[in-house]
Formats: C-alpha cells, sequence, structure tokens
C-alpha cells in the first residue's frame, strides 16, 4: 500500500489526540512519539507510528523538527475593510474600549467601511489573510459576520465567509455576529434592533452560518436579549456561542451554561460561580491573550480556571482592534501572560480548539481518519515555539494533504 506522502524522523511528533476536550492536567499529554512518522493517503491521515516502513510518492525527512497538528483558530473577525491604527494613541492616553466605541470609533468605524466594501473586495481582503494566517501554520479558522450591522451587510459578511472556504485551502468556518454592537441607528432603542436580528437576519443565516454568537456585554446587549437572540438562533440551526464578562461580569458565564453554547470568549472577569457551571456543561473556554495584549488590559486567569476543569482553548480574535494573526504568537502569550504551560497552551489551540467550533473529528490532532493538516516546526521541541513567540518557527504546513507552505513560503 503506497502512500501520497511519508513524514519520517520527526524528533518530536506530537499527535495531542482525545476524544473529549482536554481538561487540568489532561493538557499536558501532547501524546508525543519520539522519532515518529505519519504516512497521509487521499487527504487524510492513514497511518501514525515511530517508525513506518511504506513507500510513498513524496517523503519528508523531519529530523531535528517537530511535528504536530495544524493550528485551529477559533475565534477571529476576519472579514472586514479598513484599519485602526489611529486608536494606537487613543489608547496610550487612558482611552477605555467603550470610551473609544462610544465616540464614533472601533467597531462603528470598521462598520462604515464594510458596509461600503463589495463582496469582491472582502473577498480579496480576507483571500490574502488567510495567506497570512496559513504562513503563520493555522490551518483552519472560525469566522465571524458582525461589522455589517444591518440584514443587507451581515448576509454579505457571511456570503464573503463562504467564498472564502470554496476559495482558500484553510477551512472558513461560518458564524453569524449581528448582535457584535449596536449600530448608531439604533443607539436609543437596543431592543428594536435585537428584534431586527430576530425577525429580519436571523432567518437568512442558516444556509450561511454554523453558529450564533452574541457580544453580551453592559451598554451593548444584556443578558436578557443574549438569551432570546441565541434560542432563536437555534431554530434555524445555529449552534449558540458568546462574547462573555470580557469587559464586566455579567452573568455571560452562567448564560453559556444556561443556553446550551458550545464556547464562551474571552472570559476575564467571568465569575468563579459561572466558571464552573461552564466546566460541569462542558462549554469551551476560548481564551484571547491577544486581545488583552492589544488593548493593554487585563489577562483571563487561565490557571484558576484550568484549575475548576474548564476546557481551556485559544484564539488569535483576529480584528482590526486586534491585529494578530499567528497561533504561535498567542501560545507565547498564553504562556508568559496567563502562567499556561507551553504543553497545556498547544493543547487549547489544536485539539480544545476543534472542539470549540465543532471540527474536533476532523482536524486539531493528529490521528488516522482525520485531515491531514499537519506543520513541520524548525524547532528542536515543543517548548521551543511560545519561546521562540512563534516567529519564524514554521517551515512546511501540509493542508489536506498538500504541501502548501515550504521552507516558509507559501506553494502557488
Amino acid at each position: 500500500m503506497k502512500a501520497d506522502l511519508l513524514i519520517k524522523n520527526a524528533t518530536q511528533l506530537l499527535t495531542v489526540k482525545s476524544d473529549k476536550p482536554k481538561v487540568k492536567g489532561e493538557m499536558e499529554d501532547l501524546g508525543i512519539i519520539n522519532d515518529g512518522a505519519v504516512a497521509v493517503r487521499n487527504n487524510r491521515i492513514f497511518r501514525i507510528d515511530k517508525k513506518i516502513n511504506i513507500d510513498a510518492k513524496k517523503t519528508i525527512d523531519a529530523s531535528n523538527r517537530v511535528v504536530m497538528p495544524g493550528f485551529v483558530d477559533p475565534h477571529t473577525h476576519l472579514v472586514f475593510s479598513g484599519s485602526r491604527e489611529n486608536e494606537l494613541k487613543m489608547k496610550l492616553k487612558g482611552k477605555t474600549y467603550l470610551e473609544i466605541l462610544e465616540s464614533g470609533g472601533g467597531i462603528h468605524f470598521t462598520v462604515n467601511k464594510t458596509r461600503k466594501a463589495d463582496i469582491k473586495e472582502l473577498v480579496a481582503i480576507g483571500l490574502s489573510r488567510l495567506d497570512e494566517m496559513l504562513l503563520n501554520g493555522t490551518t483552519t479558522v472560525e469566522a465571524k459576520s458582525g461589522y455589517g450591522l444591518n440584514p443587507k451587510d451581515e448576509i454579505k459578511c457571511l456570503k464573503v465567509i463562504n467564498e472564502l472556504n470554496k476559495r482558500h485551502i484553510v477551512d472558513v468556518v461560518p458564524t453569524f455576529l449581528g448582535a457584535h454592537a449596536i449600530p448608531s441607528e439604533f443607539k436609543s432603542n437596543h431592543d428594536k434592533y435585537v428584534d431586527l436580528i430576530i425577525n429580519d437576519m436571523l432567518p437568512k443565516t442558516g444556509n450561511l452560518a454554523e453558529f450564533c454568537d452574541v457580544f453580551c456585554e453592559k451598554n451593548v446587549f444584556t443578558i436578557e436579549q443574549a438569551r432570546k437572540i441565541l434560542d432563536e438562533g437555534k431554530k434555524f440551526g445555529l449552534t449558540p456561542k458568546m462574547h462573555a464578562d470580557e469587559l464586566y461580569c455579567t452573568g455571560g458565564a452562567e448564560l453559556a451554561s444556561e443556553t446550551g453554547c458550545i464556547s464562551a470568549d474571552h472570559l476575564l472577569r467571568a465569575s468563579d460561580t459561572g466558571i464552573k457551571k461552564m466546566a460541569k456543561k462542558g462549554v469551551v473556554g476560548v481564551l484571547l491573550p491577544g486581545t488583552s495584549f492589544t488593548t493593554m488590559e487585563k489577562y483571563a486567569d487561565a490557571r484558576k480556571y484550568i484549575n475548576y476543569g474548564l476546557p481551556v482553548a485559544l484564539a488569535s480574535d483576529f480584528n482590526p482592534n486586534c491585529w494578530i494573526n499567528n497561533m504561535g504568537f498567542i501560545t507565547a502569550l498564553a504562556c508568559y501572560n496567563m502562567r499556561m504551560t507551553p504543553a497545556e497552551a498547544i493543547s487549547a489551540s489544536t485539539i480544545n480548539a476543534a472542539f470549540a467550533i465543532g471540527k474536533e473529528k476532523e482536524v486539531g490532532s493528529l490521528e488516522p481518519g482525520k485531515k491531514a493538516d499537519i506543520l513541520i516546526l524548525n524547532v528542536p521541541n515543543y517548548e521551543s515555539i511560545p519561546y521562540r513567540l512563534g516567529m519564524g518557527v514554521v517551515d512546511t504546513v501540509i493542508k489536506k494533504g498538500k504541501v502548501v507552505v515550504e521552507e516558509g513560503k507559501l506553494r502557488k
């Protein structure tokens, strides 16, 4: 039996396999095979072992290098037009996220830019961003709408996300986030905008999105409004997930456990009760240290959450306020600023991240039958990934069995 691709002699081959989200000490177990090999056929992994003696169309010698699953990024705002580098000086002067938002910056600025952009322009922008992510080792990306904030432009953004999934080798998983902010035209009547989401947006999203997300936060969407939107989304086949307890403790973590969310993200100010309820229900906590880094705010208490038994994942939160497209760098932030170990950070950015978007049967670990999404890294051991800040470590990326990055460069 001949393989399409054989990777052999990996100094460390990280399988990161698990049939459920890793919690507590399980996150330390990366399923390492020293001097390991992986064989690929028909775009999928069909064998993993210490030594594999098999003929292959292509063989890669991974001596002195680490082989691991492709990064899974379970929280991004990929589709938008424009940038907001002008806000950096506002942050440095002490302006908060909500203060910038209320002054017409933040999401509102990006919404105006994105509404003016057509599908063709947004697709071109998205393809370029996915190339950059792929170069950094990300092979699966969740992407949210949320910069349209009206029926026409929210659907436009979802169509862009679906087109990106068709046209790019990276798997792009669509999430509807019409409840990202209150648009300026509804500033005095939040409930009316909630009604617009429920009556005019959600009915059109069922075949364009897999998830429904809500930014549940003070002065944005209340617990009651978030519950209403998430429950309505279920009627259209959308699995709920949340932006929860980022800026204030509003009870978002508790709501995530009550509404059957697959994940709740941010969680900087979540209550102990809420985190424990999430852990009991198996809701994945997606932590976003890049956001804390770029907003210069506090970090989530990852150590406490892991000790509580919460399944923790990591994501980039790529958006105009957090222009980070490198999951390796995210693992570094998790280690240096949230006191996660390198092994925990890798588990959180692969298999647990896959569980956060319901793709654990396809990606997130190296196991027979899964997609052959594989990284070959120019490092001698996995601890070097966060140690080197995720910079310049990716040599080769295999996506669906195809070599798409070689010697750190995209293959066209």
